[in-house]
């Protein structure tokens, strides 16, 4: 017969239930001073009840970190905020990082000493990037500047809050991510973009105008998703079981759906036009449908930035991204879309309004931590999800999102000839990793440089001299990388540090 002590012994030695988690979160905020995802985040986190905590925003501009927390604050008054978060300003990294449950990263170098060379450099020697900012010879010098940062990060990360998911919105986007992952292999990082988000409701607008259904979300149209981030392509989409390919090949049947743009007609235009004219011929030429902007798309497959400028481009529908505007979008009283004025709403000058932001880091959030499950599209390694890529390179596919657990979806393998164009960036991507891991080797990086497509239109006496003019322009910035050691440099009339 059992006593009333041996049951109370019997009960201590069982394992105890877990504790349910208190819904409240840490998250770092590296780049907590940033003029646009910080506060599309702060709008996010307000409206939302599932999750709750404290906000650590660690910027080396302080200033500007602090006058986010100051924002984050602002818009928890308001009327419609239903959100619990503490905002603030850290001035060191290692205290912001601490026991974060999660870490978003966005951080961006000085344009008017960095991006502006990126974009006029290149142009002088007839390579008329639209973007310059995650591939070309401008890419390739961003990635330069990156990949030690974010290796430094990813080690930090491992010594400080090991456990974080991080969500990174940083580009170039796969050669941050992919840093990170070199620096500290067990890290939990997402590389996020909304570039897909835009194929997704270019084909809801298809369903809108041809089915008498009104427009669906974009959630509600699947598509397979398979490449790498800018250069992302679908194979297969469905709305209701519905194959939009079908409606896609329908649609490009009706007049106008395929035109020309004259320099005119994109002269007032916004650089972030997308008239999907590169997608709709890329898709007829190819027959599977790239899921990222235009003007990245030209880019990746070169050929749109050929011949007679700005001419050749604009006629795709797409304006270059000018070094004026990248400078003064840069500046304090920027004020166009992709940017945010915090001090002009907080101060009354502009109308505010506390809606969503279309963002998913706090959908990704709540699920990780609260429970739930979500699909969508995320930048990895590669594991397998891209059957025909290299194991390790980092590629954007679908994934199963669950507490705790991010698990990339199969998508198969890609057709040979866009495999044919996706390779020859993996391997730039992974010989400039490996030239930043061995010593910062200039030389290596060169040669990285010299396989990029839009490289390729050159000599290679004048693609070195172009590598060299870039470096020499951006060397206060490239500190971690060996120029002295450099023979390209050393053959070179430009470099001169």
């Amino acid at each position: 017969m059992v006593n009333d002590q041996q049951l109370i012994d019997q009960t201590s030695q069982q394992q105890s239930l877990p504790e349910l988690p208190d819904g409240r979160v840490k998250i770092t905020y590296i780049g907590g001073g940033s003029r646009q995802w910080a506060p599309n985040l702060f709008r996010d986190l307000a409206l939302c009840t599932e999750i709750e905590g404290e906000v650590a925003l660690y910027d080396i501009n302080y200033e500007s970190a602090k006058l986010n927390a100051e924002f984050g604050d602002w818009v928890l008054d308001k009327n419609e905020a239903v959100g619990d978060w503490e905002f603030t300003a850290v001035e060191d990294r290692a205290t912001a990082l601490e026991g974060a449950d999660f870490v978003i990263l966005s951080t961006q170098f000085d344009p008017a000493d960095t991006f502006v060379h990126d974009l006029d450099i290149p142009k002088r020697y007839g390579i008329y990037g639209a973007v310059a900012a995650t591939i070309g010879p401008g890419g390739i010098l961003r990635a330069m500047r990156t990949i030690p940062v974010y290796r430094e990060l990813g080690a930090a990360i491992g010594e400080h809050c090991p456990d974080a998911w991080v969500l990174n919105y940083t580009n170039p986007m796969t050669w941050a991510t992919r840093a990170l992952y070199e620096a500290f292999p067990e890290i939990n990082a997402l590389g996020l973009c909304h570039e897909v988000f835009h194929a997704q409701d270019m084909l809801a607008d298809l369903v809108g105008r041809y089915f008498d259904e009104g427009r669906p979300n974009r959630d509600e149209i699947d598509m397979n998703v398979k490449g790498i981030n800018h250069f992302t392509w679908v194979d297969e989409a469905y709305w209701r079981g519905i194959d939009l390919f079908e409606v896609i090949d329908h649609h490009l049947e009706q007049k106008g759906a395929l035109r020309e743009f004259s320099v005119a007609e994109m002269a007032d235009e916004d650089p972030f036009v997308d008239n999907n004219q590169v997608t709709f011929e890329l898709y007829r030429r190819f027959g599977v449908l790239p899921a990222a902007g235009d003007r990245h798309l030209v880019e990746y497959a070169p050929w749109f930035i050929q011949g007679t400028m700005p001419d050749d481009l604009n006629r795709w529908g797409v304006k270059r991204t000018t070094s004026e505007y990248r400078s003064q979008h840069w500046e304090d009283d920027a004020t166009d879309h992709q940017t945010h004025d915090v001090k002009s709403w907080m101060d009354g000058e502009e109308e505010f309004s506390l809606t969503e932001s279309g963002e998913i880091a706090v959908d990704l959030m709540k699920t990780l931590s609260s429970g739930g499950m979500m699909k969508t599209h995320v930048n990895l390694p590669n594991r397998g999800q891209v059957s025909d890529l290299p194991e390790g390179v980092v590629v954007e596919t679908n994934a199963l999102i669950k507490p705790n657990n991010a698990k990339p979806i199969t998508a198969g393998p890609l057709p040979r000839p866009v495999r044919t164009q996706l390779r020859s960036h993996v391997d730039t991507h992974e010989t400039l990793i490996k030239a930043a891991v061995d010593g910062g080797n200039v030389d290596l990086a060169f040669q990285a440089f010299l396989n990029d497509p839009q490289v390729r239109t050159l000599q290679t006496e004048a693609a070195r001299e172009l590598f060299a003019e870039l470096v020499d322009a951006e060397a206060d910035y490239l500190g971690d990388w060996d120029l002295e050691a450099s023979v390209v440099l050393s053959e070179s009339n430009a470099f001169h540090s």
